[in-house]
């Protein structure tokens, strides 16, 4: 190898989706992203059972359920991590440093070791001792009451999160875990974020990073929730910080620790070299896709969309996920908001609303049934289907902040084609972004740049619709892999290779500008669907429980089929 070669220094960024693990080996003097591989998490998202290989025998789960087995994240290390680094052509010798990122709120029960509760003898069967993926919305009771509560005590922290805390998040799952099953609760030391997690297991350290303690964790101005506020939800809970939640914080970009002997092991890279301070998927974006300044907003947009970006004004947001000072880079109020379902949405149509004859024109044409959904939906005009949709499959994140809802469809007659739908359910998902923008700049915090990172931004008709309905021009981060090349960042100031993550940032990250821009008037013909969008968003949202009543009925049908079989 070329002298020149082996001066260079790298750092790899490790990303945790939600059904695979990415590792990416990147040149610290300019961000080259030089090699690159995945790893599928072999047991997936457990949603309909505990499978009787970790069970013993299959446990079939409630509704709204998302488990994950913190398993499938060490093998992402002992498997992506070497092969990237294979890929890349490099001495493991010149990499510095290595940092992750992870969806959030994905909550891993451990003890004192950091030993995951599913791993412990006797607790295999039980649910509650496994990872609850961001998208476990079975805690949606235990949210409406903290949002409750906390508006009868005039809890300070509330308008820091929109006005209502989701049930995606940690004092909701916690208080679901805390009140269905007290025996795995108290077995467990602490109630950690997978994005601490997955350092503690690189580098022996647990770390609390400051992203997802304030987002997340209900933490603002260094306080957590009281424990009277607590103790009020449920008696004998008032102890949830103290016991299970509160932990030294780590700053983004700083140093967790090093590689332990055990992870060098694992991943094939030197003991010692930097360990960065965990992170969230969609805020270590914003700096590879140089979006580090204020009012330009990322949407990362795969199976859901988090939408992020920094401010020098604090504002109270209604439906926001969150305000954090430093959230995503410091000196700046970080702010989020999200979709629960948007690449989700799309999948479920393609697997259930499709018929054969599509899928084999598909297959004749060389073309996914995605990419043959979108060609033919692209030779309409705006509104030419009659169809208006609600983007609400998985619930709503931002600004209704309701995992109770469902999605709706509206204006289908004898004639709705199958690509009607789709394209439908394409524009539905950029009018939730518009509802998210439009609100954010009504409360005085200025929307200026639309930048897109994630899978998504390969379909050109999405983005397009996305420029159309929102009239912003769309930048495109000029990576397939935004989240782990921002981790790749994080690595390189955690090695002390830049002074700070803007710099950094400046150097590493990639950006293509203005790819796509806004066409009058297709945003004037959408500006007619937005306004029904918007008529159903405040009817079913805000003016009627029909949607969350269905989901109640549902729940209870199911529960009978359930108690039928284990009768049976």
């Amino acid at each position: 190898m070329p002298q020149q070669e082996t001066d260079e220094q790298y750092v790899v960024g490790v990303d945790y989706g939600t059904l695979s693990g990415r590792a990416v080996v990147v040149r610290v003097r300019d961000g080259a992203e030089v090699g690159t591989a995945v790893h599928a998490y072999p047991h997936a998202v457990l949603e309909a059972s505990l499978p009787a290989s970790l069970a013993g025998s299959e446990r079939p789960l409630p509704p709204e359920w998302a488990l994950q087995v913190p398993e499938d994240y060490r093998e992402v290390l002992r498997v992506a991590v070497p092969a990237a680094v294979a890929a890349a052509g490099i001495e493991p010798s010149q990499v510095i440093g290595i940092a992750t990122d992870f969806t959030a709120c994905t909550m891993v029960p451990t003890l004192a070791d950091g030993t995951p509760l599913n791993e412990v003898d006797g607790l295999a069967d039980r649910p509650h001792a496994y990872v609850k993926l961001w998208k476990h919305h079975a805690a949606q009771g235990q949210a409406d009451r903290i949002n409750e509560l906390a508006r009868q005590r005039g809890e300070s922290w509330l308008p820091r999160y929109g006005g209502l805390i989701s049930s995606e998040w940690e004092f909701a799952k916690g208080l679901q875990l805390f009140e269905e099953d007290r025996e795995v609760y108290d077995r467990m030391d602490h109630w950690v974020e997978a994005a601490d997690w997955i350092v503690w297991q690189l580098c022996g350290s647990y770390v609390r990073n400051a992203c997802t303690a304030g987002y997340k964790g209900i933490r603002q101005d260094g306080e957590y929730p009281s424990p009277g506020f607590l103790a009020e939800l449920a008696p004998g809970f008032g102890s949830f910080v103290s016991d299970k939640v509160d932990h030294p914080i780590g700053e983004l970009g700083d140093l967790a620790g090093v590689l332990s002997a055990e992870a060098a092991g694992w991943t094939g890279l030197p003991e010692g070299i930097a360990v960065a301070v965990g992170n969230v998927d969609a805020h270590v974006t914003a700096p590879a896709a140089q979006a580090v300044g204020a009012g330009q907003m990322v949407a990362i947009m795969g199976t859901s969309t988090c939408h992020v970006m920094s401010a020098d004004v604090l504002r109270e947001v209604p439906g926001m996920c969150g305000v954090v000072d430093g959230g995503i880079v410091s000196g700046l109020w970080g702010y989020e908001a999200g979709q629960s379902g948007v690449g989700d949405i799309f999948g479920w149509f393609t697997r259930t609303g499709v018929p054969a004859a599509y899928t084999e024109a598909a297959v004749a044409a060389g073309e996914s049934v995605h990419e043959h959904l979108t060609r033919l939906a692209s030779r309409q005009e705006v509104g030419e289907h009659g169809l208006v949709a609600l983007d609400w499959h998985s619930g709503n994140r931002s600004v209704l902040v309701d995992h109770e809802l469902s999605g709706v469809l509206v204006g289908q007659t004898l004639a709705t084609r199958p690509e009607d739908i789709y394209r439908a359910l394409l524009e539905a998902t950029a009018f939730g972004t518009r509802v998210i923008v439009e609100t954010f700049r009504d409360s005085g915090v200025p929307v200026e740049e639309f930048i897109v990172a994630g899978g998504l931004a390969k379909n050109a008709l999405l983005m397009q619709i996305y420029a159309d309905v929102t009239r912003l021009p769309l930048s495109i981060i000029d990576s397939e892999q935004g989240p782990a090349l921002g981790s790749a960042i994080h690595a390189a100031v955690a090695a002390g290779a830049y002074p700070d993550v803007p710099t950094a940032a400046k150097q590493m990250g990639k950006l293509r500008r203005n790819v796509f821009l806004p066409d009058e008037a297709r945003a004037q013909a959408y500006d007619a669907l937005f306004e029904h969008y918007v008529a159903l968003h405040d009817h079913f949202g805000r003016s009627t429980t029909t949607l969350r009543r269905l989901k109640a009925i549902r729940r209870e049908a199911i529960g009978r089929r359930l108690a039928a079989k284990e009768v049976d």
